[in-house]
């Protein structure tokens, strides 16, 4: 935490206060965080801040996107995915990318003008990428791509899409490209040809949070939209995981830090048997152990961001951050809920949704059990 991420954290926390929490309500109405917000965050320097100068971004660290999402997290917010829009897509370009491409699309990431997507999951394909059935047939000028991708998170919002599919579908892995699509219908004003959208998902947690099915349906793009080399895509994948699987770490720690400075307030002011929950032995020890988690966590999730900076943070330790690091979160926090008896129940108490929101951390990015065989396969 040096002075300049330190600097970051504040600006962070200031825009998701008074910028994001206060339209909370209409992200839930609406399934999706407004556009205008993605450009305020850009604004104000928030967005691809470890992305070059030169192409837009801060020019910094992923200690600097950790900053975000951490005080993302303890602010509440759960509507803006900025991971996947500021921090995987922009590395997928900056790493896979033409100087064209870089060009063109980073720039106005970091702006906020346009919102990005990853589309990898399908209704048949979640943690076995090497399943998927989207496929992009060669066609004059291009590709044609068919196929469904569900769970897509900034589904709706987004304006550009890094979209896997089968280049050579006799191949599992080896057959997977990557490509960088435009689905904006801002300039047309009605969805590309072969394009469509699903509505947004309702979801038991993150419900200002835009996710949604993304249809193609022989959807034209040109040649230059393949990201990187063909048939390489499954190996991009793989190696910009590990980045994915520390972001989530980093808010699986936040939030279990947040529930305990929550719960802690709480029964400090909360009286039973005439004294304040926290004089009893059971809570006591109950905050302990949760604040103990939490500690060991944080340990845990900082050596992950000083490996991934210096370049040395290997798949099976992301792996065991993704895994451990969700599962604590879950823990952490139906704990704290549990000291806050029936008002824990209701959401008008954060801790409630906090509980909800936690459930995906162990689904996406790779289930929680294919973490585990990533790790034993490595014994």
């Amino acid at each position: 935490m040096t002075d300049d991420v330190a600097a970051v954290a504040e600006l962070a926390r200031d825009f998701f206060t008074h910028h994001v929490i206060p339209t909370a309500e209409q992200s839930v109405r609406d399934g999706r965080p407004a556009r205008e917000l993605y450009r305020k965050a850009g604004e104000m320097g928030l967005l691809c801040m470890s992305i070059p100068e030169e192409y837009g971004g801060g020019g910094g660290t992923f200690a600097h996107e950790a900053a975000l999402v951490t005080e993302q997290t303890r602010v509440g917010d759960s509507s803006m995915h900025l991971g996947v829009h500021s921090i995987i897509v922009p590395h997928y370009i900056l790493a896979y990318g033409s100087e064209a491409q870089k060009q063109r699309y980073l720039p106005r990431l970091a702006s906020g003008e346009w919102i990005s997507a990853i589309a990898m999951t399908e209704p048949g394909a979640g943690s076995d990428l090497q399943a998927m059935t989207t496929k992009a047939v060669k066609c004059d000028g291009g590709y044609s791509i068919t196929g469904t991708k569900c769970f897509i998170s900034n589904g709706l919002n987004a304006d550009v899409v890094v979209l896997a599919a089968k280049t050579d579908p006799g191949a599992r892995g080896a057959g997977i490209s990557l490509f960088i699509v435009d689905v904006t219908e801002a300039a047309a004003g009605s969805a590309p040809a072969g394009f469509s959208r699903g509505a947004a998902l309702h979801k038991i947690g993150q419900q200002g949070q835009d996710t949604a099915e993304l249809y193609f349906e022989d959807f034209v793009v040109p040649e230059d939209a393949v990201l990187g080399e063909l048939n390489t895509g499954f190996k991009q994948l793989k190696t910009q995981l590990a980045a994915e699987r520390v972001i989530l770490g980093v808010g699986a720690v936040a939030a279990m830090e947040r529930a305990v400075a929550l719960t802690t307030e709480y029964t400090k002011q909360r009286n039973i048997f005439g004294a304040p929950m926290l004089a009893m032995q059971n809570t006591r020890f109950e905050l302990a152990e949760c604040a103990t988690l939490a500690k060991v966590s944080r340990v845990f999730i900082d050596d992950c961001i000083t490996a991934l900076i210096a370049g040395e943070l290997d798949a099976t330790t992301a792996a065991m951050a993704k895994y451990w690091l969700a599962e604590q979160q879950c823990v952490v926090v139906d704990r704290c809920l549990q000291l806050f008896g029936g008002y824990g129940y209701s959401l008008e108490y954060p801790i409630a949704q906090m509980y909800a929101d936690a459930r995906i951390q162990k689904i996406y990015a790779g289930a929680n059990e294919v973490m585990k065989e990533l790790i034993a396969r490595t014994l």
